[in-house]
């Protein structure tokens, strides 16, 4: 539903590009909400986070259950089931967050988390995963929390060479 590889893509975009997905599935991509929204609406699904820094190292973190509501719910997150691939649970403080772009706020927040953070996401107040910020080469802080940043693993100022999330149903 989501990757991270190289940077070619810039993902700090508008509610309706998330809407409807970008990028193309062998590189950088996002599916799209309302995508995500009809597959998860039938069937359980469970999502995979993984991840790798600029040194080689790898991690994951896995749920066991994970959906979304429709648009007019604003895409709700549901996610729970946690299981540690080394990573840490970054995602769950999400849980039950609507998801925020720059021209759309939903988050619990009195500002605009996808603005002051370069991206869009499920944000709270603001975040611990921020798998759609801008796309860094590791450790940074030139300027605060805008990589794409997995709090639990690598904190909020070192950008991941690779992340993504996969889906699939529950049997």
């Amino acid at each position: 539903m989501q990757r991270r590889m190289d940077g070619t893509v810039n993902f700090y975009r508008g509610w309706d590009q998330y809407k409807t997905g970008f990028g193309i599935a062998a590189g950088e991509y996002w599916l799209g909400l309302e995508s995500l929204f009809h597959l998860t609406l039938r069937k359980r699904y469970e999502l995979l986070v993984d991840m790798e820094d600029f040194e080689g190292n790898k991690a994951f973190a896995r749920y066991s259950s994970f959906s979304i509501d429709p648009e007019s719910y604003g895409y709700t997150l549901h996610v729970s089931g946690f299981t540690d691939g080394g990573a840490g649970d970054s995602l769950s403080y999400h849980n039950g967050q609507k998801f925020s772009t720059f021209d759309k706020d939903q988050d619990s927040s009195t500002g605009n988390c996808a603005r002051s953070h370069l991206g869009a996401f499920w944000y709270s107040n603001c975040y611990q995963a921020n798998l759609n910020g801008v796309y860094r080469w590791g450790a940074d802080s030139t300027v605060n929390y805008v990589g794409v940043d997995w709090f639990r693993w690598k904190g909020n100022n070192y950008s991941l060479k690779t992340i993504s999330m996969k889906i699939r149903p529950v049997l």
